[in-house]
């Protein structure tokens, strides 16, 4: 389909008639729209439609209509029939009131169109842009992060599940591809056992029989791999993403030993990163998080925070669920930078923490507020022994100095586990085994052994464990518990914890489109002065004591 123009500037004069009678203080649309302008423009998005071909209905409008439709919660149904009906939606959109809409699987095909063209950034980005024109947003102040977990849109199976809906969707794909090949190589049992979904079938409760039928749908497995590899099988099979699931699936839960297929054992399961839990939603990994267990994604939502303007969205990351917070840390530095929105002071919290931000914030004139992980070695730990604090160190003659006066004998260059540089300083034994605090240092045969990481990070390691200490970093940061509000919000009203749709791309939309839509109602409250809402406290709750 091609671009066209839509000339969206002008509201229709009935339509804009109809609009001011029927809502006479106005509505969330029809505010955005008279304060904010034309948000999109068909432009924008010129890269995912062709120059010829028949003309496409406006990508600018669907964006809007997109949004809108995230606001209010709506499916694709709701959302077309919105369009025909909603006078207020119609002005937003600068449609005539005799306008007819469209149908429904446009909004699904310009999603589609949205992530094949990488452009699902520019929603967000285009209402960012807005506010900072109307001096609602602007580089500097506080910013704060924080993540939450997001279940994906298709059931959760145990391991039983996994395996005989894998070879089920396998079957069917090949039935749908190669019907006369498959019936030809189709075993008898196979119909009985992947005819219909699991859920339709009552599983064994007996432990061994469960394991006698996970190696019987491995065999399965194992035979439809054999004939869709064997030699007269068409190669193009064997490309089927149904069939390469499969074989994937198959490696990380079964093994072959001296030609017997067994389950593997969970020490034996590859890690969560990489272990696929569905074969219909090949990006979705299981998370834990404390006592939380999920499967699906991980979202980080960063916002604005300061007083004297409206709480904005200005990135939003979704990641599979085992990701580690801190790796979130560098890409909202650099997205935000990239945008011109760098804050002076991001507040996040303990996941997001490490020496190694600290330092990289530092650099990009970010400072990372955040409480670090503690010393755990058992001087710290304990109280009274000697921690690395208590060394001075000289960086540039390479030694350090142990609180009795000691000087250390070995600076060695080295790499740790992770991959990371660091330095091994050791101290003689000679030196350590008669000095009277050697309780309160080590308690090897040997002389007391400390990494250090590299200087700069050590250093601003240590003044980051110094100053949370103080009662003003405490005030100061108190600022971040509000981003779990920003949450709440967005899993109450906007749906942010459950995924609609399945894979990360899909998702990663859903939640652009969702933060875009909380950006807009947070507009609106500011425009129309609508307070922040109060933490909500119990009448009892409000009776604690406060020591």
């Amino acid at each position: 389909m091609s671009l066209r123009s839509t000339g969206s500037d002008h509201i229709p004069a009935a339509t804009l008639t109809v609009a001011r009678a029927a809502f006479p203080k106005g509505s969330m649309a029809i505010r955005i729209r008279d304060e904010l302008g034309v948000l999109f423009r068909d432009e924008d998005f010129a890269e995912g439609f062709s120059a010829q071909g028949r003309p496409a209905l406006s990508p600018a409008r669907l964006a809007l209509v997109s949004i809108l439709q995230f606001g209010e919660g709506l499916s694709d149904r709701q959302a077309a029939e919105a369009v025909r009906a909603r006078i207020d939606w119609k002005y937003a959109l600068g449609l005539e009131l005799t306008d007819p809409g469209f149908d429904y699987s446009v909004l699904s095909e310009f999603r589609d169109r949205l992530i094949a063209g990488s452009l699902e950034q520019r929603l967000l980005d285009a209402v960012l842009e807005r506010a900072m024109t109307a001096g609602l947003l602007r580089a500097g102040g506080r910013q704060r992060t924080d993540s939450t977990h997001v279940l994906m849109a298709v059931r959760t199976m145990n391991r039983l599940e996994q395996a005989h809906e894998t070879v089920r969707a396998a079957l069917n794909a090949l039935a749908a591809a190669a019907p006369d090949w498959l019936r030809s190589q189709a075993e008898a049992g196979w119909f009985d056992r992947y005819a219909a979904r699991i859920e339709d079938y009552r599983l064994p409760k007996n432990k061994n029989e469960r394991i006698q039928l996970g190696h019987e749908i491995g065999a399965d497995g194992r035979g439809v791999l054999g004939a869709v590899y064997s030699e007269t099988a068409p190669r193009w099979l064997r490309d089927i993403p149904a069939v390469q699931t499969l074989r994937h699936v198959w490696i990380q839960q079964y093994v072959t030993i001296d030609g017997h297929l067994r389950w593997r054992t969970p020490d034996e399961m590859p890690p969560a990163t990489h272990r696929q839990i569905s074969p219909y939603d090949l990006d979705a990994r299981t998370g834990i998080k404390r006592d939380t267990h999920w499967d699906g994604y991980k979202v980080h939502l960063s916002e604005t925070c300061d007083t004297d303007s409206p709480h904005l969205i200005t990135h939003v990351i979704t990641a599979p669920s085992p990701g580690n917070d801190y790796e979130a840390t560098d890409q909202v530095h650099e997205a935000l930078a990239s945008r011109a929105l760098t804050p002076a002071v991001h507040l996040a919290d303990k996941g997001y923490m490490s020496a190694h931000n600290l330092v990289r914030a530092e650099r990009q004139g970010i400072e990372l507020v955040g409480p670090m992980m503690p010393d755990n070695a058992w001087q710290t730990a304990e109280g009274n022994g000697f921690a690395v604090s208590d060394f001075t160190i000289n960086w540039d003659d390479r030694l350090m100095i142990c609180p009795q006066g000691a000087t250390s004998r070995a600076w060695t260059k080295d790499i740790d586990r992770g991959g990371t540089p660091v330095t091994r300083v050791r101290f003689s034994t000679r030196d350590c085994t008669p000095c009277p605090s050697r309780e309160l240092c080590t308690r090897g045969a040997k002389g007391r052994q400390i990494t250090l990481r590299h200087r700069d990070e050590h250093e601003a390691l240590q003044r980051a464990r110094q100053a949370q200490s103080t009662d003003e970093w405490q005030q100061r940061y108190a600022q971040r518990a509000g981003v779990e509000g920003t949450i709440a919000q967005g899993i109450k009203g906007f749906g942010l914890r459950r995924s609609r749709y399945r894979g990360i791309a899909k998702t990663h939309l859903q939640h652009l489109l969702i933060a875009v839509a909380m950006n807009l109602t947070r507009l609106d409250a500011w425009l129309t002065g609508t307070p922040l809402a109060q933490t909500r406290i119990s009448h009892f709750a409000a009776l604690r004591p406060v020591a």
